[in-house]
């Protein structure tokens, strides 16, 4: 019921405005508060609790039109004798030739299930890693519904990040025996605490690879993307699921995040828990960031490119 009368808010929410300007944050509150509740104990891979999610994204994507990009919305995958599934839905564009081209924004929502126990509690919910970064990809799946992209979207959530980015390595591979035209691909990693004020709102993986930071900048008319000097020491842009696009497609594909190590002591702990989220910084978040998702999805030219000399 709670599951069903959280769709139903944002249907209403989204209905009442045809050209829908914005996220609003009770949406972002009710997406995740399921997410990372314990009734899906910590959504591992493979667990009963990741199949509630799924069906949760999936119904998601069915209320706001978004539709499947292969003949259902999971892509599966077996890690040993472990089933996995990928959920993919996809917006078409409607420039007669940008259509052909995808931008592709995804995040993992799977977690690790179980933790150490600490006063009686041992689900490991990860509402910060990656609940977060889930429910900014189903919010801007929700916007874009309402809007007519040039560029094609695909909107893909991953299961078995936690096991080594199984989920997104198969997609990637899958795409590109599809040969797939993909223009940019982005990330969303933990996005539920805001930084410093004194730094950028967000930083972004593999910095110096692409202009990418640059380019959403100026679609956003504001910094938003900044740099993370520990980023590159601490090797993020290979350890989340831009990796295996970047790898497959040798295209702009980054990783964004506002946890930088210092704002969230409780990576990979069962109190990374829904009532530790900022709702305010992760809308702010979400909205600042549409301007600069549909500068890239609609430029007539693709001005993110690969640095060369990396």
């Amino acid at each position: 019921m709670k599951k069903f009368i959280f769709l139903l808010l944002s249907f209403v929410v989204f209905s009442c405005n045809a050209q829908k300007p914005s996220v609003n944050e009770l949406e972002i509150k009710a997406d995740l508060e399921y997410l990372a509740s314990d009734e899906l104990e910590g959504r591992d891979t493979g667990s009963q609790g990741i199949e509630l999610a799924a069906r949760y994204i999936e119904n998601t994507f069915k209320t706001h039109n978004v539709k499947p990009f292969f003949e259902t919305y999971r892509d599966s995958f077996n890690i040993k004798d472990m089933v996995g599934y990928n959920i993919v839905g996809t917006i078409e564009g409607q420039d007669p030739e940008l259509k052909n081209e995808y931008v592709i924004l995804g995040a993992h929502y799977d977690h690790i299930g179980f933790g150490k126990e600490i006063n009686g509690d041992s689900i490991a919910n990860g509402a910060n890693d990656d609940a977060s970064g889930t429910v900014a990809v189903l919010a801007w799946a929700k916007y874009f519904a309402w809007q007519n992209p040039k560029r094609s979207i695909l909107f893909t959530l991953y299961s078995g990040e936690e096991k080594g980015l199984k989920g997104s390595t198969h997609l990637a591979s899958r795409l590109k025996a599809m040969e797939l035209d993909v223009y940019t691909m982005i990330n969303i990693e933990m996005i539920g605490v805001p930084r410093d004020p004194n730094h950028a709102l967000a930083y972004i993986s593999g910095y110096d690879a692409s202009n990418m930071a640059e380019q959403l900048n100026a679609y956003a008319q504001d910094t938003i993307i900044g740099f993370l000097p520990q980023a590159k020491e601490l090797n993020l842009f290979k350890r989340s699921d831009n990796y295996p696009f970047y790898n497959a497609f040798k295209i702009p594909a980054h990783a964004i995040s506002t946890f930088d190590f210092t704002n969230f002591e409780y990576y990979h702990h069962v109190d990374d828990e829904a009532d530790k989220m900022d709702f305010t910084h992760m809308t702010r978040f979400v909205n600042d960031m549409i301007p600069a998702l549909s500068g890239m999805i609609n430029a007539q030219t693709k001005a993110i490119k690969l640095n060369t000399n990396e």
